[in-house]
């Protein structure tokens, strides 16, 4: 429990600090925050996973990535594959992810191993009817094929057996499961075009081409139903009724491009698939940033494997390493251009064919430029920002231009692409100046602030007159420029706060305070009031909080039912903070008396005791009465002891036990006297009276 909340936590940590990366249209290439995701979700326990799916998914995933992670699971998961493959009971899914795994960890399998698992697949693909049958069945089949030697292993009547699926498909390009289900599945069409694909990998003979061709016309039917974000990412999501397959759009899609390429890959001809959709999936698939949970990673991962080195159209992803620039640094625009994987791009020119400043639909502010392309670090970049950029929100256009003709068919750069860019810089703080003003707005008190150093302003008013605050903002480029915020606060010395937000027109900020309307906001309290003004925005790089001096306000007296102010919050340091030490005094100890005298009280305490004894032998005490009879004799034993249990109780009460312990055991004890000490007392009674009869 407490490893995997730690991994979680961790992963938790990665994402927060990768996800910063991914921002709206914004798409990029696998990273190493990836890597560092999958060694969190795929983490063994004792050395293996639950089943060979999972095993097969954390293999796969870890190869696609560039991960050497395998010598700490091959042992288990190749025995688990020996075990399942030479089984006859074994499962048909795990003979099929049994082959898979053996595909990436090369176990060691005798070739009558393989040679029985062909001729049982062989037979399953001929009295398959379920989708999933021919899935496993077929897919085993192939990779029975690809692990061994036999060129020779082909499916008896290809044909047949590719007719059967196809008999399974809708007038949509969806898939059913079986003949006897009705609802048809986009996740099965995905699984379905693996299944053909292995058909045709595994016919002695070409596939009549008429069946080929209906099959890619089911694909661009599915495509029909393809769903797409304002962004440009397209997925396809699951639209069965039946809950219990139903899959989400990210394993829908996944399928879906698995089926795509590897029907792509045995087939001749071109599917007629437009380049932007299958942009449009690699877009999806890199927008949702890093999955947290091992499956979805597998199916992200896996999915774009198939993407990066497929023959309908390979994406390339536009990317910038930071959307945020900086006028004051000079920060320069730099992009890469990376495969899905993060692989580099063929030679190709990245151009700025537009900029344009957010929520405006003025044109351009530059015409077309080159970015230039440095090999070594592999970015685009622009030196210089054009000097018509200003603080604030643009939007980028760019263009790609692969320099081979050959790579148009090949590679898809989606057109021209729109990124969001954040510039930012220094505003300019000019004409700040703060007055009192009468009722006539004739100015008592001006005086000058410098809002970028410190100020100290002395101001006096009463409820009569008005405060007035100006100052003026503007852009490097001399442009008005309005923050997000620009808040004035007045806090008077018993903590009460006033916030008044700075109204604007152009380059002009200026606020007018008249006292006379705000005695009940400031709930008539005079005295001092600290000023404040902050003036912020994200684009500002030099937003500020100063404090400009005080101002003593004379309000008039509060009426009888005027507004009190909030109470104030407690000081927390006063709540939670240390307490002041206590000091204890105790009363000094008495004088105690000498051991001489003690010792002599305990022999006074003694002497009873001692007396008792003496008195005890005078008497001439004797055991001639003792019974004889076994059960007088016993309560005669019980009695002696009681007597003794309360000289010890004595002696308890003396060195240790309180008086409300040595009462309550005293009363059982004294109990058990009566009842004892009645029986050998009513006993001796009896035969005192017998013997004066006698």
């Amino acid at each position: 429990m407490a490893g995997s909340l730690e991994g979680f936590l961790v992963l938790i940590v990665a994402a927060s600090i990768c996800s910063s990366s991914f921002a709206s249209s914004i798409f990029q290439p696998i990273s190493d925050c990836h890597r560092s995701a999958a060694l969190e979700l795929f983490t063994p326990r004792d050395g293996s996973f639950f089943s060979l799916e999972e095993t097969y998914e954390a293999l796969r995933t870890f190869e696609v990535l560039g991960i050497d992670n395998k010598s700490d699971i091959d042992t288990a998961a190749c025995q688990s594959v020996l075990e399942i493959l030479g089984s006859p009971s074994s499962a048909l899914k795990d003979l099929f992810y049994a082959l898979k795994v053996n595909g990436i960890l090369k176990c060691d399998i005798e070739k009558d191993v393989f040679e029985g698992v062909a001729s049982r697949l062989q037979a399953t693909v001929s009295g398959a009817g379920a989708l999933l049958d021919f899935y496993y069945s077929v897919g085993g089949l192939v990779f029975v094929k690809d692990q061994t030697s036999k060129d020779d292993l082909y499916l008896a009547d290809a044909e047949g057996v590719f007719g059967s699926i196809k008999a399974l498909s809708q007038s949509d390009g969806r898939w059913r499961y079986n003949s006897n289900n009705p609802e048809s599945s986009t996740f099965a069409a995905g699984l379905a075009l693996e299944a053909l694909s292995g058909v045709v990998s595994l016919s002695s003979s070409e596939i009549d081409q008429s069946l080929i061709g209906t099959t890619k016309n089911d694909i661009l039917k599915l495509f029909d139903s393809i769903e797409k974000y304002d962004d440009g990412a397209f997925y396809f999501d699951e639209k069965l009724v039946d809950a219990h397959e139903h899959q989400g759009p990210l394993s829908t899609t996944s399928s879906v491009v698995r089926g795509l390429t590897a029907f792509a890959a045995v087939t001749s001809g071109s599917l007629n698939l437009p380049s932007g959709l299958v942009l449009g999936l690699a877009r999806f698939l890199l927008g949702i940033g890093i999955p947290g949970d091992a499956k979805d990673l597998f199916n992200q991962i896996d999915s774009l494997a198939s993407l990066e080195s497929n023959s309908v159209s390979i994406p390339l992803i536009l990317s910038l390493p930071a959307t945020v620039l900086s006028l004051t640094k000079k920060d320069a625009l730099k992009v890469k251009v990376n495969t899905v994987l993060g692989s580099n791009a063929p030679p190709l020119t990245v151009k700025l064919v537009g900029v344009f400043r957010s929520g405006s639909k003025d044109t351009s502010l530059i015409e077309g430029q080159e970015l230039k392309f440095n090999p070594e670090s592999a970015v685009y970049a622009l030196d210089a920002l054009p000097k018509s950029i200003d603080v604030g929100k643009y939007t980028f256009v760019f263009e790609m231009v692969l320099h081979d003709p050959d790579h148009l068919n090949l590679y898809a750069t989606g057109g021209q692409t729109r990124i969001p860019i954040f510039v930012t810089g220094a505003v300019k703080v000019d004409s700040a100046e703060i007055s009192v003003l009468d009722s006539d707005l004739g100015s008592t008190e001006t005086k000058k602030i410098d809002l970028a150093g410190e100020n100290t302003v002395s101001l006096s008013a009463n409820h009569l007159q008005k405060l007035r605050l100006s100052f003026q903002l503007s852009t490097s480029l001399g442009h008005a420029f309005k923050p997000h915020q620009a808040i004035l606060k007045l806090t008077h010395e018993t903590k009460v706060e006033h916030s008044f937000v700075v109204g604007s027109s152009g380059k002009q900020f200026e606020i007018n305070l008249d006292f006379l309307g705000l005695v009940e906001k400031f709930f008539y309290l005079s005295g001092k009031y600290n000023v404040q003004l902050s003036v912020g925005d994200a684009a500002m790089e030099n937003s500020f909080l100063k404090a400009i001096g005080h101002l003593d306000l004379d309000l008039p007296e509060p009426p009888e039912k005027a507004p009190q102010p909030p109470p104030q919050p407690l000081d927390q340091n006063l709540r939670y903070g240390p307490k002041a030490e206590i000091t204890h005094i105790f009363r000094v100890p008495e004088k105690l008396p000498p051991k001489e005298l003690s010792h002599a009280f305990l022999g006074l305490t003694l002497f009873p005791l001692l007396g008792f004894l003496v008195g005890l032998l005078r008497l001439g005490v004797n055991l001639k009465n003792f019974p004889s009879s076994s059960v007088p004799a016993m309560f005669a034993v019980l009695f002696h002891l009681g007597i003794a249990a309360v000289l010890l109780l004595y002696a308890l009460f003396w060195l240790k036990w309180d008086l409300f312990t040595t009462l309550k055991a005293l009363g059982f004890l004294g109990a058990f006297l009566m009842f004892v000490g009645h029986r050998i007392l009513s006993h001796l009674a009896s035969i005192s009276s017998k013997l004066k009869s006698a």
